[in-house]
């Protein structure tokens, strides 16, 4: 195909032709059951494959040894199991004309002991690594040997499992331990000199290609500036690279700028909302135009002008948009089809890497069927009849969702919102300057609900006669939640909410206390909101830590803000009680380890409990709904049609949705609504 779009034009990559310019980079979505690239796995990088990509690379350190055990879900590539599910995910990205590469890493110290196999935890050098935790044992000879051996059988599994080419992960893990003089102490002949620093290196690159020759495709992924005091700064980057390259045994650079040891350091290798698009790409054009060797690389690149304008000006060869794809896996195919004002933004939430690290596996703040492929479709398409009269009531992530995909499927469908636009909550979120991206997933889903011909009604309070006279065969109530203090034993009416504060409704006072008994991003935003509006600020949550369901790439950006504004933190107590007093306020703390209270003067107590649920109008219409808003959740989970009757008199089915049901995240609120809808 002839075009003028920098982005579509093929590119050869040693033997490989690739189809355009656009790639997923290595990285681990932790979808792996037992170390190894299973259905789920395989299904969602066939989908991005579909969507047209050039190239999608996986196993975000595919892990080659028993003493690297798996940090956050790591494949596992130390035998020969894996080989048969490598092939199986190749055949699924080639059938539409994909190239799949792989990446395999030894973890170093960035592991556990206490994961696996409780092997010790090995580097150059017994440094311990903060993000982990682990006091790793300092390599020894016959260590260096078996590890380097291991790379290169790791690297030919994944030749005979038909994968078009490897990258070796350096940066963070064993290879760029060597090279650091932090972490590598050593005085034999892999420390000191950075020829003996690169010892290992070369070593681990001769391995690689004894056993899968001279025409498989090898690259590296490296850091060229940890950007941290004592690491390696840039000159030493390229002189690294220079031997690297120098080599003739590898193909390709991917391109990363930073430190991941710490939570800081990887919050700006992996940057999130509130920073700057692309940080790091005039830092890739300097390493691209300093080596005769294709370039990748990947830093919060999720539109596609940006990356268009990184490929035509030179800056990288291939642009990975990784996180990009979590949102939307059919970037590629829309931009073919002229269709790039209906890609799926991702808005750098940082949900997806969070959540690695967290609970396990990483899902899209705004698209819940990535990663569940296997039971959700990425592309609505229609039911073919009958179509139904659906009534929505509730214009935030629930409600838009379930428009969307209703009317996506062909159905007659009437949004009805009590506000003047669109977003529900999440316009609150947006409240905080840093975070106002998040207004891109509200944004796009009703864009989508006008491009289908959604009915949509605002400054309509819908009650349950203006339900009924739309007269619906199908009615989803997504009105939301309240704002809640929790319980106090007195005082509760003397507490505003996070609410109060975003909105504006309530004005900041001097001296506050804010209690969060959320810890999740919506109390960590009013805490930053309050910390930046000057007052003198104390942070109370009854946590080990605030925020605990914060992850580890958005946790930083808050803490620089409450350090930053010299806030006060006090963990491990619970707000029980206010009382008024002369022209201030008592707050009431309790320590459930010291068993005693303590008190609080100060002008203004503001709380987040999370919400109570909006369902008086839910409540309302189910007397008169057939299933009288009984879901099956069999029917739910088994992506089947919702078939309850316990009225059979009824005049329309009535469902929730989201906050409507119970507190939930913007994820939790789309995911009810697509899994629900897709099937109607």
């Amino acid at each position: 195909m002839e075009t003028n779009d920098p982005l579509l034009k093929p590119f050869q990559l040693k033997g490989l032709t690739l189809k355009n310019r656009v790639i997923s980079t290595s990285h681990e979505p932790a979808y792996a059951e037992d170390g190894l690239p299973t259905l789920r796995y395989q299904l969602y990088h066939e989908e991005k494959a579909r969507g047209g990509i050039a190239l999608t690379m996986f196993g975000g350190g595919t892990l080659v040894a028993p003493d690297t055990p798996a940090a956050y879900g790591n494949l596992y590539a130390g035998d020969d199991r894996i080989v048969p599910h490598f092939r199986e995910l190749a055949r699924r990205t080639h059938e539409y004309g994909a190239a799949t590469m792989c990446q395999i890493t030894h973890l170093g110290r960035r592991t556990s002991n206490y994961q696996g196999d409780w092997l010790p935890v090995i580097a150059p050098s017994p440094v311990r690594e903060a993000a982990h935790r682990a006091f790793p044992k300092t390599m020894e000879d016959w260590d260096i040997k078996r590890v380097v051996k291991a790379y290169g059988a790791a690297a030919a599994r994944c030749r005979e499992g038909d994968l078009d080419g490897i990258e070796i992960e350096a940066y963070g893990h064993l290879l760029d331990s060597f090279w650091t003089p932090t972490i590598n102490r050593r005085t034999d002949e892999y420390g000191g000199t950075l020829k003996n620093r690169m010892r290992f290196s070369l070593e681990v690159l001769e391995e690689i290609r004894r056993q899968v020759g001279d025409d498989y495709i090898v690259g590296v992924r490296m850091s060229f500036d940890e950007d941290v005091e004592g690491g390696i700064q840039f000159d030493e980057g390229l002189r690294i690279g220079e031997i690297l390259v120098g080599t003739g045994m590898i193909d390709f650079i991917s391109v990363i700028r930073g430190h991941v040891d710490s939570n800081e350091g990887l919050s700006n290798v992996i940057p999130n909302m509130g920073t700057p698009q692309a940080p790091y790409l005039e830092f890739s054009g300097e390493v691209k135009r300093h080596f005769d060797l294709p370039v990748m690389h990947a830093a919060r690149i999720n539109d596609v002008a940006t990356a268009r304008y990184a490929v035509k000006e030179g800056l990288l060869d291939l642009v990975g948009m990784t996180r990009a794809h979590f949102a939307d896996p059919h970037i590629v195919a829309k931009i073919i089809r002229g269709e790039e004002d209906q890609i799926r933004p991702c808005v750098g939430a940082g949900y997806c890497i969070d959540r690695i690290y967290g609970e396990g596996e990483a899902l899209c703040l705004h698209n819940p069927a990535t990663g569940r492929e296997r039971n959700l479709p990425q592309v609505i398409t229609t039911s073919g009849g009958p179509y139904r009269r659906v009534v929505v009531v509730g214009a935030g992530p629930a409600g838009l969702e379930a428009a969307r995909v209703c009317a996506g499927r062909g159905h007659n469908v009437l949004l009805m919102e009590a506000s003047h636009l669109h977003g529900g909550q999440v316009n609150l979120a947006a409240r905080l300057d840093r975070r106002k991206e998040i207004l891109g997933i509200t944004d796009w889903l009703f864009d989508q609900c006008q491009r289908l011909k959604v009915e949509t009604r605002f400054d309509c309070y819908a009650d349950a006669d203006a339900v009924k006279q739309a007269s619906p065969d199908l009615v989803l109530i997504a009105t939301g939640g309240v704002p809640s203090v929790g319980r106090l034993s007195t005082g509760e009416n003397l507490a505003v909410t996070s609410w109060d504060i975003l909105s504006g409704s309530v004005p900041i006072k001097k001296n506050v206390l804010f209690y969060d008994d959320n810890g999740q991003h919506a109390g960590a935003s009013c805490a930053e909101f309050l910390a930046e509006s000057g007052c003198n600020l104390e942070y109370l949550s009854p946590e080990m830590m605030i925020a605990p369901d914060i992850g580890g790439t958005n946790h930083p950006a808050y803490l620089r803000s409450l350090y930053g504004n010299e806030v006060a933190i006090s963990l491990n107590q619970r707000l029980t009680e206010i009382s008024r007093e002369d022209d201030g306020l008592t707050a009431t703390l309790y320590s459930e380890y010291t068993k005693k209270m303590t008190n609080r003067r100060i002008d203004q107590v503001v709380v987040d409990h999370g919400t109570l649920p909006a369902d008086d109008l839910y409540f309302e219409l189910k007397p008169d709904s057939s299933n009288q808003g009984e879901v099956d959740q069999a029917s739910l989970l088994g992506g089947e049609p919702q078939s309850v009757v316990n009225n059979p008199s009824g005049a329309f089915q009535l469902f929730r949705l989201g906050d409507a049901v119970n507190s939930r995240n913007i994820h939790a609120a789309i995911y009810d609504a697509l899994r629900l809808c897709f099937v109607i």
